[in-house]
């Protein structure tokens, strides 16, 4: 098996028409290469207030459900 391709079946494009169809066509310059400012860190994860309240609210449901079955069964 030949190291290099035979001239005879390696496709060129043709001058003045762009690149032959099935080619892929030559990559473009970005403009964006790099960003011009630092971007902000990602927090993760929940704070201890936001956590506290959606369990305060999460436990007076259970109340509030429990309340109104307690009300359907008297």
């Amino acid at each position: 098996m030949p190291l290099h391709a035979e001239p005879r079946r390696t496709t060129q494009p043709a001058p003045a028409r762009g690149v032959p169809p099935g080619e892929t066509p030559p990559a473009e310059a970005s403009a964006t290469s790099a960003i011009s400012y630092p971007e902000p860190e990602l927090r993760v994860g929940w704070g201890p207030v936001p956590l506290a309240l959606i369990m305060l609210v999460v436990a007076l449901m259970v109340v509030g459900l429990i309340a109104m079955a307690v009300a359907l069964m008297a």
